[in-house]
């Protein structure tokens, strides 16, 4: 079964540095839309990368305390009718890189006028890893704190309500802490 196991990272990306700067260097750069289906863990996603759309249906759920995620190849033509569907939706870019054992994504999501909102990076961890890895050099300037493991209030479905994102990120730069 295939297991996600994952920690996720604030990040400050003021006036768009972080972004830029990952735009230079030899990382993989996709832009993502993505939308939440009425079923519960159920998510479409297009990816587009080097030219190329790709489009993804996955389930992800909670499983005795490990999330599994299932995804798999759909049709343009699907994920359209799919999308017609949709209940929250968001667009972001994502940067990814693998460094030694663990696979890194930096998303920034993105506004409809293209202006990003907030800003996370994920590791993804093998399986049986409980701690993750130190933050690569190139966030570390950039890195306001790890999120509370399974905090909903980090999710990409909650931070697609850009309301939400911002009310979080103020209150964390407020207090100076992830609360």
């Amino acid at each position: 079964m295939p297991i996600e196991n994952e920690r996720k990272f604030v990040l400050l990306d003021n006036d768009g540095d972080l972004e830029a700067q990952l735009a230079k260097e030899p990382v993989a750069r996709s832009v993502l839309r993505q939308a939440y289906l009425d079923a519960s863990g159920v998510r479409i996603r297009e990816i587009a990368k080097n030219g190329a759309t790709r489009h993804v249906f996955t389930y992800k759920r909670p499983v005795d305390g490990q999330m599994v995620e299932i995804e798999t190849e759909i049709s343009a033509v699907d994920f359209e009718r799919l999308w017609k569907l949709r209940r929250e939706t968001l667009s972001k870019v994502r940067y990814s890189w693998n460094e030694g054992r663990f696979h890194w994504d930096v998303d920034f999501f993105k506004s409809d006028a293209g202006k990003t909102y907030f800003a996370l990076a994920e590791v993804e961890m093998p399986e049986e890893d409980t701690v993750p890895p130190d933050v690569p050099p190139r966030l570390k300037q950039h890195v306001f704190g790890l999120a509370p493991f399974g905090d909903p209030r980090f999710t990409s479905k909650r931070l697609a309500d850009q309301a939400h994102a911002e009310r979080l990120l103020s209150d964390i730069r407020r207090s100076g802490r992830i609360e």
